[in-house]
């Protein structure tokens, strides 16, 4: 089942609970209050009526006991000779030929029984008093032989005495009690019933005030249906707020799925968007976006690792992520990785130079103890034992010619000044000779120690290749008229300024030739750094640490 239908399933359950609670339990007590109500009225007004009765009964009998004025007895009742022998009040409906409620008060003078009946339309104005009885109400009088003593306002053409009233109210109040309560009246219809015993001398009989409940409980029938109608309101009411409720919850949720199934698909660029959301929502949007942009990190991070990049940096978010702290762990592997490989690079780039240039210094040695010497005996030969002048002075020429094409070749290979007087005079002594035969203007500015110089022989053997790269590459590639060098020595740092006016090159685009790739490998082998500024003019600056 989907959240959104949760969540409605829940909060519409517990609306129509709470509602159906609510409205029943306002119901019951409302009906409750106005049950007690109705039977507390009932009570009051038969109380009442008992009172005005016994009242009525009490003032009659005492009138006929206590005046001597003879009554004349219209009734019509026959006594029998052998019952109601005492003076007393008696019910005598029974003996009355229509069978009209009949009172009857009975005294004995002279030993005769003399009788009088209670007018019955005394009795009746007391019954039909029906103020507070609402439509239905009535109040009447059923004797023990459970027939009605009062005329009965639904059945008005009936004789009271033919009317038989075997209800609950009856039967208590024939036993003596009195009491109040819903049950059937005569007609089998539901009524709100008080009743009561009512017993004066002989006269046994039950009063009860009653009102139907169809009547009484018209305003709880009405209050039913608003009950309903405002139920289905609120559940209306219930049913959109808890979409709307669904909507602001679910949504969220909806894009936080998305946003997550993007993500499973290694998509981390997609950011959330958060339209207005409750606080927990909005903090749980700014979690996932915190974790998409951890990922982000971490995947540039892996992607710079990927790249050899090895000076990008990343932070670990706490100390358990560890994913951040596994890529840390693999860049400084792969750095330890690149720091050997490079040393191991550098120790083979300086092995093979020194190499070179151990083969260069023993070719110069080989020329220069070798081929000059035999060059000199040569030359000796020629001026001591050859006798055509002519001759002579050309082998002589031919001889010296030799002769300085080995030195400049011995000089190229390997300067002896270099041992002897160290980079500065050796390279001042190389721009002269340059000099001799380019039109070029060279100028060399030393700034050496001399005496004191630090510079180890590698170092100067690679100063001088470089340099003479450089002014090659001058004097051939850029047709440079201007050459401007400079090599400082500070305490701990060496610094080669080269400068030419010629044609330049484009750096980004540039390869790297042999030259350029030799002078830049000769600089990493020293640990120094090479810049290179090239546009109208070219510049050249390196500087190499001179270690102690």
């Amino acid at each position: 089942m989907s959240v959104k239908k949760l969540i409605l399933l829940i909060i519409n359950s517990l609306v129509i609970l709470v509602v159906i609670a609510l409205s029943l339990i306002f119901y019951f007590e409302f009906s409750k209050v106005l049950d007690e109500r109705i039977l507390y009225h009932l009570t009051s007004i038969k109380t009442l009526k008992k009172i005005q009765i016994e009242n009525l009964v009490q003032k009659e009998w005492k009138t006929f006991n206590e005046t001597e004025e003879v009554f004349v007895d219209n009734s019509k009742i026959n006594l029998p000779n052998n019952k109601y022998l005492k003076a007393g009040i008696y019910d005598l409906t029974h003996l009355h030929p229509t069978k009209e409620t009949s009172i009857g008060l009975i005294k004995i003078k002279d030993n005769k029984r003399l009788l009088k009946v209670v007018p019955y339309n005394k009795l009746e104005e007391i019954l039909l008093e029906r103020t507070g009885m609402g439509e239905s109400g009535e109040s009447y009088i059923v004797g023990s032989d459970y027939r009605l003593r009062s005329q009965s306002r639904f059945f008005p053409e009936k004789v009271p005495y033919l009317i038989e009233a075997k209800t609950i109210g009856v039967l208590d109040g024939i036993t003596d009690k009195n009491g109040e309560g819903i049950f059937f009246d005569y007609r089998k219809i539901d009524v709100y019933s008080a009743y009561s015993s009512l017993k004066i001398d002989n006269l046994h009989w039950v009063l009860l005030s009653e009102i139907d409940v169809d009547e009484v409980t018209i305003p709880l029938k009405e209050m039913r249906l608003k009950l309903l109608f405002f139920t289905l309101i609120i559940l209306t009411l219930s049913v959109i707020i808890s979409l709307f409720l669904t909507r602001i919850i679910t949504n969220p949720i909806k894009k936080i799925q998305k946003s997550l199934l993007v993500m499973a698909k290694g998509n981390y660029n997609e950011k959330l968007v958060l339209e207005k959301s409750p606080t927990e929502i909005a903090a749980m949007f700014k979690a996932l976006e915190n974790l998409r942009i951890a990922i982000v990190g971490a995947v540039d991070f892996s992607v710079d690792i990927g790249k050899m990049n090895l000076s990008s940096t990343y932070k670990p978010k706490s100390n358990h992520d560890l994913l951040g702290r596994s890529l840390i762990k693999m860049r400084d592997k792969l750095e330890k990785f690149r720091i050997a490989e490079n040393k191991i690079n550098i120790t083979n780039k300086r092995l093979l130079v020194k190499h070179l240039e151990d083969e260069r210094r023993r070719l110069a040695r080989e020329l220069h103890d070798g081929i000059g010497p035999l060059l000199t005996t040569i030359k000796l030969y020629v001026q001591n034992r050859v006798e055509a002048n002519e001759h002579k002075e050309s082998l002589k020429d031919m001889i010296d010619s030799t002769i300085n094409e080995i030195r400049q070749m011995t000089n190229v290979l390997m300067p002896t000044s270099i041992d002897k007087f160290g980079i500065g005079a050796t390279l001042i002594n190389y721009v002269e000779n340059i000099q001799k035969s380019s039109e070029a203007s060279i100028r060399f500015e030393d700034l050496t120690k001399k005496e004191s110089s630090l510079i180890t022989k590698e170092q100067e053997i690679n100063l001088f290749r470089i340099v003479q790269e450089l002014i090659n590459n001058s004097i051939k590639h850029s047709k440079a008229t201007k050459i401007r060098i400079s090599l400082t020595e500070f305490d701990n740092v060496l610094s080669l300024y080269y400068f030419d006016n010629g044609i330049g090159f484009n750096i980004k685009e540039v390869k790297l030739g042999s030259g350029l790739k030799n002078i830049k490998e000769r600089v990493e082998i020293f640990d120094g750094t090479l810049e290179i500024e090239s546009t109208e003019n070219t510049i050249f600056e390196i500087e190499m640490p001179i270690k102690l």
